[in-house]
Formats: C-alpha cells, structure tokens, sequence
C-alpha cells in the first residue's frame, strides 16, 4: 500500500509487546510495565514504569491513562454505549419496529440503541452484466450460449469493459492479488484489476484481440464453475451444484436415516405408551425395558477428537465468522474452528446460502497442535485431524439427523458435527431450537444419539448454555444426560455418543448484561471428570457393548466459553476451572491475535499499521473467498464491516492503566498514539467505510451498511 509508511509510528512510539503483571498499583491491581522492542531478534527490552499514581479502577470503563483521553472541561469519564452481542452468535429476524417515542425538546438528536434489525446493503453490481459464454474466454473463441438470441447479458467484451462495469481500481498497486498469488483470476473478465491479467495480442489475419493472461484453456473450463461458487483456489467443501438442486428435488437418498428416524418412531411411541398411557407398575408386559428392540444398525467407530491446553478454539459466529475471518485466526494461532451456524432445514433443501457457510480454507485442514503429554484419549490419530467442524441448528431430531448424514456424505473435510444448543436468538428460540433445546432434554438426546447413528466416522458434539433462565439452571443435569444418557435407560442403551460439549457461561435470559460464570462451568467440568470416570462402568452394563458403542473411546471433553480476552484469561480458566479448552467468540473479534498471545503467553500491544496489516489480509483473503469483480468485492467490503464493527473496540495495551484488559470494559473518547489508531478506534462507521476504501476502493453508489447496533450509526462527521 502506497500510504502505508506515512502510517507507521515514529521510532519513538515502538511497539510494546510485553507486560510484568508483578508490579502493581496502589489499588492491587497490576500496572502496566511498556516494554521497547529495539531489536528483537536479540530481544533486548528497555522498560520504563508507569512513575504516576494510578487512579482507581471503575468497573466498567477502559482504564486509559489521562493523557489519552478526549475530554471537555469539566468533563467526567464515562464509557461508551453497551451494546448487545447477541447478534454474533445467531441469525436475527426481522421484527416489528416498536413505536418511537417523540423527544422532549424539539429538534434535539436522540441517540438510538439497540439492533438494527431489518438491515440493507443496497445493491451492487454491473452496469450491465456481461455473458458468462464470453466471461473467461478469449475475445474470438466464445462458448456456446445456451440463451441463445434470446439473452439480454452483454456479449462485447470491449464494450463491457468500458461501459458495462465501473473502471479498474487502483489499490493493490492496481494489481489483482488473487492472480498474484494463484495465477489466474476466478473472476475473468469481471475481475476490477483485469487490466494486470489480459493482453491485446496480433493476429495473422491482421486483427487485435483481448485475452486473459496465464493457463487460458483451464480458466475456460472452471471458469463457469468459478463463478457459481463451485470452484475457488484454497478453498474445500465446495459441494457441486448438481448436488444441492437434487437435493431441493428430494433426489438424495439418506438411507440410514430414513431406517434410522422409522425405529426412533416405533421406539419413541413404545416409550410413551409405558410412561403416558399404561403406566402399570404391576404389568410388566408394558414394561419398556422389556419391550426395547435395538436400533437397525449401531453407531460406526468414530474417529478420535482431543482438545487441550494448547489448542485453543474459534467459536462458531454467525455473520463474523465467515471463511476469511477464520483463515486470519488461523494464521494467528486458532487450533479449532466452526462453520458459522447452518440451519439444518435448508441444507437438506439444498439452499446455496447455508452449504456457502460450509466452506473451509485449506488452513482449516490441516491437524491442530497437540501435546502428546496432555489429556489424549488412546486411538487419537493426530494427522487424521483436522481444525475446521460445522455447527448445526435443528428443532426436530428428523431434520438433525438427516442434515447430519447429508455433511458427512458431501462434506470430505469435517471434524466434527456441533448441535447447537444456546443460541438466544428469539427467531431461533421460537422454533424450538438453539437454546429451547435446554429444555427439551430427552428430545436433545434423541437428536445426539441419531446423528450419531449416521455420521459415519465423524464425531457428534453439542454447545449448551447454564440454562433458559437464571433461576433455573440445567447445564449439569444436561451434561450428564449427554455423558451418560438418561438415568433410567442408560443402562439399556449406552451413552448417547457425545465426544465434547462446549458450556457458555450465561443463561438464554442473561443474554450479556452480566459476566459469564465460571465457577458453574468449574463445577461442570468437575462432573464431567465423574463422568468420564463412570463411563467405562457403563461399557460394562450396557447390552452387547461395543467399541463404537461408547464416544471418543470412553472420554468426552469439555471446554469453556465466555469472556475470554486474553493469554491470562485462557490460562486461567484451564488450570483453575479445570476445562479441556476455552472457546472464544468476541475476543477474537475484537483482538485476532488472542491466538498469538496464548501460543506465546504474553500481552502483545499490536500497533496500528500491524492492525492495518490484518484489515489488508481479511481484504485478500475475502476476494479469494467471494470474487475480485464487483460482487465479490462488495461482499468482501460488508463482512470487512461487520468485522470492523467489533475491531475497532480494540483499546491497545499502551494506552491502558491497568491488565489486565477486560472484553466488557468500554473505553471513553479518547485519541490513539497516532491518526491511525485513533481512526481505527472509531466508533462510526463512516470511519468504517473509509477504512474499506484503502483497499477496495470507493463504495458503489449502490453500496449501504447499517451496523447490527444502532449505536454506531450515530450521524457524525467522520473522523479525518
């Protein structure tokens, strides 16, 4: 980038990248210790202590020294608007607007709060849309239309490039990075850098024609395939598209679940005529012990998970966690990561929208790190491993059970299969799914156990909540039905094959206005460890049991999730509440390189042209993902927002009074060691769009973002 050295911090304002958390303040809290990196390869650290008197720490607010701050005279420190979160762990619906009050004063400027919740994006595209007959070929040798004279699409490639689309940008040297990095372009002739990957080349018969640059006779063959998605360089899980439309025509046999769902009928009816219609203890012919019959087929041997100390996990998060974002945690140290949540329902009708979330870098496939020292249960292969997992929503067992077995048979990259079991979202809740699981456990375990039943070798796990609501906890009756079954016919019919389950420390209700509670996840994973304990007693009890009877070989993992924003954090939770791993979601929007701080367990306080440096990959990798034509580009632009929308409440280390740093701490106005961080840290996304503009260059006057929290769309001058 041609501004990135006038960017840079001066010499005098190096990066930080170390703390000594036994100095303290006044209060006990540790203060801040700014460690100069003047050479580090010999790593050689000139620390200077903070001299000043610490203020007290005010729950809350962001400790940021005072020289930093931006405050009117008279002024009192007071943190920005909270906002809710819940957006990023599941899909909103649009619902009626309420009704907005008039404010007192005429005129006067309310600040809106809350989400967005029918948000748009306007439109983006091609003046005129060019014919993908000609859209990857040479000027004179174009494929066969199937249109024929009846299309309307642009057939001129000449004409299209100078009035069918806008002209090429000038970012990136005016160079396109996928065609740097792969040599060739997905994009063809769309791509807005076209003119570094064509030529005009001379004919024998005199006449001049337009050509891609590089393998010509294979961008024509995939170029089609490109275009609809079922091709992209560095990315698997590509299903074919002949496969979704023969499953929206019902085309696809799913034979184990159909065998499968017509015993968990007849079982299901047998089990509620005993305990809802002729509960007759003297009658033991009703007895449904003794009516039990064995499922059609048990569960394959499933290949062996771990989780650990050393890897930490990406949660799933819906918008955010797309195919970029995690190939840049990835990059940064993330061991585990997840789908954003599909709906099972429209993966089994074949809908393009949720099979795109089942996408995944080739990064993703590669095996997470492990310690062969840690808790790995006998049978772990670890170059069979992989980091990448697809999380689910159901809310019959039919439709997770069939989504189930259609991953495993179109999906050759997958970890693991997560149910999921704590999404709040009311759309969702209302269903019967996500969070309405936790109080449906006999239903949640009939879904476990079937899509356990058809994975194949692939392992079946769940993520839950503490429970619906605060006065009614269920996670630790739920964690031991998912470890053993339920108490009164686990020992019939074996544990339901559960190999981890992820706990979020909040209930449905609590949404994020408090901490999530760690002590209760402590306490969870204590049972956990009876559990797995107990497990190997029920192996013995159980009927004819087998190896693939029992999940992951008789160990099922837990790992914690909630609030976790630093090394300190991670640490803390897996040698005090004694998890497997910790999930993190919002940390990791808010600082990637979390991942970077556990492998290397110290603070690092990134600067503001290396944060740049991210935003510039997340760029590159999302026109990889989704195109370097204007589609692409401006997909690449909305979920760059959406990720900027929890960057930029990233308060850098050097500016903080105190650590450690807290995820729901909200800073005052204040200004960065320089333009950029400052920029960065803005709250409006104006700021947002300008940030895009450095590398995709000005938004189309069709293009439109509304934040998810009405908070930041604010109406303010933008910064700079």
């Amino acid at each position: 980038m041609g501004s990135e050295e006038a960017m840079k911090r001066p010499q005098e304002e190096a990066d930080f990248a170390s703390v000594d958390e036994n100095v303290n303040g006044s209060n006990g809290e540790p203060a801040l210790k700014r460690v100069r990196l003047e050479d580090p390869a010999s790593a050689a650290q000139d620390v200077a202590e903070i001299t000043a008197t610490p203020r007290p720490r005010v729950k809350g607010i962001a400790p940021i020294k005072k020289e930093y701050l931006v405050l009117a005279p008279g002024q009192a420190e007071k943190p920005a608007e909270t906002v809710d979160d819940d957006a990023a762990e599941g899909r909103t619906a649009p619902e009626p607007q309420e009704a907005q009050q008039s404010s007192g004063k005429a005129g006067k400027r309310k600040k809106q709060k809350g989400q967005n919740k029918e948000r748009e994006f306007g439109t983006f595209s091609d003046a005129t849309r060019l014919c993908n007959s000609v859209a990857w070929t040479p000027e004179f040798s174009p494929r066969h239309c199937k249109h024929g004279d009846r299309c309307n699409a642009l057939h001129d490639i000449r004409k299209y490039l100078k009035e069918g689309r806008r002209p090429d940008l000038d970012t990136f040297g005016g160079k396109c990075p996928v065609w740097e990095k792969y040599g060739r372009c997905p994009s063809g002739w769309r791509c807005l850098f076209v003119q570094s990957h064509m030529d005009e080349v001379q004919r024998e018969d005199g006449r001049s024609e337009l050509v891609l640059v590089g393998d010509a006779r294979k961008q024509s063959e995939d170029g089609e395939e490109e275009a609809t998605g079922e091709v992209r360089p560095g990315v698997v899980n590509m299903v074919p598209a002949a496969a979704k439309i023969d499953l929206s025509k019902k085309k696809i046999k799913l034979e184990k679940s159909d065998q499968y769902l017509n015993w968990l009928a007849k079982d299901t009816e047998r089990y509620r005529d005993h305990y809802h219609k002729h509960k007759n203890e003297a009658d033991e012919s009703k007895d449904y012990r003794a009516q039990y019959v064995e499922p059609p087929f048990k569960p394959s041997e499933k290949r062996r998970v771990y989780f650990g100390r050393e890897t930490p996990v990406l949660a799933p998060l819906t918008t955010q966690g797309n195919l970029p974002f995690r190939r840049l945690c990835v990059e940064l140290g993330a061991q585990v990561t997840y789908s954003e949540m599909a709906l099972g329902l429209p993966l089994l009708q074949g809908q393009k929208a949720d099979w795109t979330l089942m996408r995944a870098h080739e990064t993703e496939v590669a095996p997470p790190r492990f310690d062969p020292g840690g808790p790995v249960v006998q049978g772990y292969d670890n170059s069979k491993d992989l980091k990448f997992g697809a999380q689910i929503a159901a809310n019959v067992p039919w439709i997770a059970i069939k989504a189930t077995e259609v991953l495993s048979q179109f999906l050759p990259h997958l970890r693991l299969v997560d149910l999921n079991c704590g999404c709040p979202v009311d759309m969702v809740y209302k269903s019967g799914a996500g969070s309405a699981l936790l109080d449906a456990p006999s239903k949640l375990e009939r879904m476990i156990r079937g899509m356990s039943a058809v994975s194949g070798e692939i392992p079946v796990t769940a993520k839950i909540r503490m429970g619906v609501r605060d006065d009614k906890l269920t996670a630790q009756k739920l964690v031991e039905r998912l470890a053993l079954g339920s108490e009164d016919m686990r020992g019939v019919i074996g544990a339901p094959g559960c190999a981890a389950v992820t706990l979020h420390g909040r209930t449905r209700q609590q949404r994020y206005t408090r901490a999530a509670d760690w002590s209760y996840i402590a306490e969870c994973a204590a049972l956990i460890k009876q559990y797995n304990e107990k497990t190997d007693e029920l192996a013995d009890t159980v009927r004819e049991a087998e190896e693939n009877t029992i999940s992951n070989g008789g160990k099922m993992y837990f790992v914690g999730n909630g609030d976790c924003y630093s090394h300190l954090d991670y640490l803390d939770h897996v040698d005090n509440a004694k998890v497997d791993s910790v999930m993190i979601g919002r940390g990791a929007l808010v600082k990637p390189w979390i991942f970077e701080e556990i492998e290397k367990n110290q603070y690092l306080d990134k600067s503001a042209s290396e944060r740049l440096t991210y935003v510039e990959k997340f760029v590159r990798y999302g026109m990889e993902a989704w195109g370097s034509d204007e589609l692409g580009l401006n997909y690449t632009r909305r979920f760059l927002l959406e990720f900027l929308s929890f960057f930029h409440r990233y308060v850098p280390i050097g500016l903080l009074e105190y650590l450690p740093p807290t995820l729901n701490d909200r800073p005052p106005a204040y200004r960065g060691r320089d333009d950029l961080e400052t920029l960065l840290a803005s709250k409006n996304y104006k700021d947002w769009i300008k940030i895009s503009e450095m590398f995709l260059g000005p938004a189309p006057p069709g293009f439109k973002f509304q934040p998810k929290h009405k908070s930041n769309s604010y109406e303010i001058e933008a910064e700079g």
